[in-house]
């Protein structure tokens, strides 16, 4: 499917230093540095169409719009991918809840997205797959996994066996009791009889009365959640063959990690025969009103009815990158306020024709950027230069941090 416009990128001055961009690994809670190198491979986890998209997208697609920035102004290639699970069980149950088609809600809702990632400035991924069209690469994976006797049957649905990957659990790093818990919160269906382990993954579901099915090699059915990402990820992110990982990084809200990102990483790894991914990097979760921002909790705030009240988008950006990506933190209209006074006291100033001297300034905004994108920190340099600048020191160039603060931090001043 088609992605989103594409956003510009001012050029930065070649004098700048971009030394290694660190984030944090999941996997350890260590801060790794990514090596440098020409090209790197980056999947993110799309959304499921049908409430797009709350602030808890839009912080999850700004961190990794964050990185992507990054290691474009060191001068380098990201290739980038999301999905959009197009076809899933919440999908369904929403779309019967309130009487529509199930297609018409996912293309509403996908439609509202590419607005509201438009909106935010967010670099479109090079392929925007939805799980509907990459049915026939699930089932190549199936069949590539069946190959290495890492499927089996339940009745008539098709489980991928989990410790076929010895690794599995390490990208996650839970208890056997935690991954069960895990499992049965978040789509998995660890008490089903018959299958050879609890946490086996669903790979194709037989069809389903009054439910969607495509007809395949492995019968009629759509495809499991974790093999969608998956296939994608391997057919749309080039293999560097020489290399350790498929890939470098893969990112999404924390609440993928398990089992989302694990389950899809040892289907990975059996396929290909190589460790996933260099890295998991994940964002933290949005609440509100101190409670966790959840569909069922009914609190979910949304981007385009903030923009439709008359909200600059470039003020909901600044506010969600106000606190570290990885920390869950609460929105508030107090977040949201002091965003907008601080985005129009840097525009007033960049409207001076002089203004503090900025090259300092944005070094330390590239060298917070470089330590597991430190936000707060880079945000902190733009307040001392707004102090420097009202107090009457000059010499800098107004138009150099705006550019710089565009290509870095994603906002148009």
């Amino acid at each position: 499917m088609n992605s989103w416009a594409q956003v510009y990128l001012p050029p930065i001055d070649s004098s700048f230093n971009f030394s290694a961009l660190y984030l944090k690994h999941s996997s350890t809670g260590q801060n790794v540095a990514l090596p440098i190198k020409d090209e790197y491979r980056m999947y993110v986890c799309g959304i499921t169409p049908y409430d797009a998209t709350h602030l808890g997208h839009a912080a999850t697609y700004i961190t990794f719009d964050l990185v992507n920035r990054y290691l474009t102004a060191m001068g380098k290639k990201v290739h980038f991918v999301e999905n959009v699970t197009d076809v899933d069980d919440p999908l369904l149950e929403r779309a019967t809840r309130d009487g529509v088609d199930w297609k018409d809600l996912a293309q509403s809702q996908i439609d509202l997205f590419r607005g509201d990632m438009s909106d935010l400035h967010i670099i479109p991924p090079q392929y925007f797959i939805g799980a509907v069209e990459a049915i026939p690469l699930v089932i190549d994976a199936i069949q590539g996994l069946q190959k290495k006797n890492a499927v089996y049957a339940v009745d008539e649905d098709l489980y991928f066996t989990v410790h076929s990957d010895l690794k599995f659990g390490s990208r996650a790093n839970l208890s056997q009791e935690e991954m069960l818990k895990l499992s049965a919160e978040r789509g998995g269906d660890p008490a089903r009889s018959g299958k050879h382990d609890p946490l086996d993954a669903l790979v194709w579901l037989h069809e389903r009365a009054g439910e969607p099915s495509w007809p395949s090699i492995l019968g009629q059915g759509r495809p499991g959640w974790h093999i969608e990402c998956c296939a994608i990820a391997l057919s749309y992110l080039p293999v560097a063959h020489k290399e350790e990982f498929l890939i470098d990084i893969q990112g999404g809200g924390n609440d993928l990690l398990f089992p989302h990102h694990e389950m899809g990483a040892a289907q990975a790894t059996v396929l290909k025969g190589k460790e996933y991914a260099r890295l998991y990097v994940h964002a933290g979760l949005i609440g509100l009103d101190g409670e966790k921002m959840s569909k069922s909790l009914g609190n979910l705030v949304f981007l385009s009815t903030l923009v439709s009240e008359g909200v600059d988008p470039m003020a909901v950006r600044l506010a969600l990158i106000s606190e570290h990506y990885s920390l869950d933190r609460m929105w508030s209209h107090e977040r949201l306020d002091t965003a907008i006074q601080f985005l129009d006291r840097l525009r007033l100033l960049m409207s001076r024709p002089e203004v503090a001297p900025t090259k300092t300034v944005v070094q330390k905004v590239i060298d917070a950027l470089s330590n597991n994108l430190d936000t707060p920190r880079a945000l902190e340099v733009l307040r001392e230069w707004c102090d420097e600048t009202e107090s009457g020191m000059t010499g800098g160039s107004a138009g150099e941090l705006s550019r710089a603060i565009d290509l870095l931090l994603g906002i148009a001043i």
